[in-house]
C-alpha cells in the first residue's frame, strides 16, 4: 500500500494503475438495477468468480508446517543470542521511592524495569511525568537480575528492558530465562 492507501506503483511487482476505494459518490453515479428494470434493461449477471492455484502456490501441509517450525526455530535462536547479550551486559535499574528496584506488575507478573543506557532511563523518567527529579539507579550485570534478583521477588517475575520504548524486551519468568524455581509453567503456575 503506498502512503495515500493506494495499491499502485511499482511495489511488490504490481505495476499499472492505482487502485482507488470505491466512493460512495461512484455508487451515486451508477444506475440502480431498477432504474435499469424499468429501462427494459437487466443488467449483467455478475462473473464467475474462481480462484485457481498453481502448484507452486498450493505446496503441501507438511511443508507449511515445516515452514512454520523453521520459522519458529529461528525465533528461539534469535531470542537466546539476545538473552545472552542480556545476561552479559550491565544495565541501569532505577530505584523506587524505599530504595528498592523499580517494578511494575502487569499481568501477574512483577517485571523489574532496566534500561540499557542513560538516555533510555530519561525517556522512561521523562514519560513517567517526573523529568525533573534526579533518579537514582544501580548498575546491575543482567545476569544478576535475572538469576539473582528475580527469584528473591517470591512472585512470577521477569525484566523488561528500555520499557516503554519501540526496542523494548521483555525477559519473562519461564525456565531457559529465570532459574527452574523462579519459573512458571504455561499453565501459570509457579513451578
Amino acid at each position: 500500500m503506498g502512503e495515500n492507501g493506494d495499491r499502485g506503483g511499482d511495489q511488490d511487482g504490481i505495476t499499472g494503475e492505482p487502485e482507488r476505494p470505491l466512493r460512495l459518490a461512484d455508487l451515486a453515479a451508477a444506475p440502480s438495477k431498477a432504474a435499469l428494470r424499468s429501462a427494459g434493461g437487466q443488467p449483467p449477471p455478475p462473473p464467475p468468480v474462481q480462484r485457481t492455484v498453481s502448484k507452486s502456490e498450493a505446496g503441501t501441509e507438511a511443508e507449511t508446517e515445516a515452514g512454520a517450525e523453521a520459522e519458529a526455530e529461528a525465533r528461539r535462536r534469535e531470542f537466546a543470542a539476545l538473552l545472552g547479550e542480556f545476561r552479559r551486559t550491565a544495565v541501569l535499574v532505577p530505584l523506587d521511592a524505599h530504595g528498592s528496584l523499580w517494578s511494575a506488575e502487569q499481568g501477574g507478573v512483577r517485571w523489574i524495569c532496566a534500561f540499557s543506557d542513560e538516555a533510555a532511563l530519561a525517556r522512561f523518567a521523562y514519560a513517567q511525568g517526573d523529568p525533573g527529579r534526579e533518579w537514582e539507579y544501580r548498575t546491575v550485570l543482567g545476569a544478576r537480575l535475572l538469576d539473582v534478583m528475580v527469584p528473591m521477588l517470591g512472585v512470577p517475575a521477569g525484566v523488561a528492558l528500555d520499557a516503554g520504548s519501540e526496542d523494548g524486551m521483555l525477559f519473562p519468568p519461564v525456565a531457559g530465562v529465570v532459574p527452574d524455581a523462579a519459573a512458571v509453567d504455561l499453565g501459570g503456575e509457579q513451578r
